[in-house]
């Protein structure tokens, strides 16, 4: 009787299931680790300062302009219609024209200024530079030493019901 040998394995390593499984299992953890990565990068939320003393000085310059804008008595209701916005000022106020800054709540690239010029006595108007959506902030102001400030958020009402 003759004695049996075990059959070798005559395929190269690279060529087997086994090795490239094992080698398969990290790799994958490796690219789901750079996925998250980038989606944490790419979408994080403008919510942190850093300078805080600078924000603390520009604070307080904002409550006294916001308290000059009511010892004038001032209000401001705004409108949006497609690309355009319409504010209606009250108060003692007759500048030529106002700074109108609209805050996305998070991703602070989104943000811009708009100047709006007065069209009639306590009417402004303005084009803006991007699409906005209520809950959106708005700064209204009259941008000088001694000027005022008014700011809010934005809702659903303040948008024209008419198709664009």
């Amino acid at each position: 009787m003759t004695k049996r040998l075990p059959r070798e394995d005559t395929l190269p390593w690279y060529r087997q299931f086994w090795p490239w499984f094992i080698i398969l299992l990290p790799a994958s953890v490796v690219v789901a680790g750079l996925s998250t990565l980038y989606i944490a990068n790419r979408h994080a939320d403008d919510l942190v300062v850093d300078e805080y003393y600078k924000d603390g000085l520009a604070i307080n310059r904002q409550l006294e302009k916001k308290q000059r804008a009511e010892e004038l008595g001032i209000a401001a209701t705004l409108r949006f219609d497609g690309d355009k916005v319409a504010v209606s000022l009250s108060g003692s106020e007759s500048a030529p024209e106002l700074q109108l800054t609209l805050s996305h709540p998070l991703e602070a690239d989104r943000d811009f200024v708009t100047t709006l010029i007065r069209s009639t006595p306590g009417q402004y108007l303005g084009r803006l530079q991007g699409e906005v959506a209520p809950r959106w902030h708005w700064t209204l102001e009259l941008p000088e030493a001694n000027g005022w400030r008014l700011d809010g958020s934005l809702s659903a009402g303040d948008f024209s019901d008419e198709p664009r």
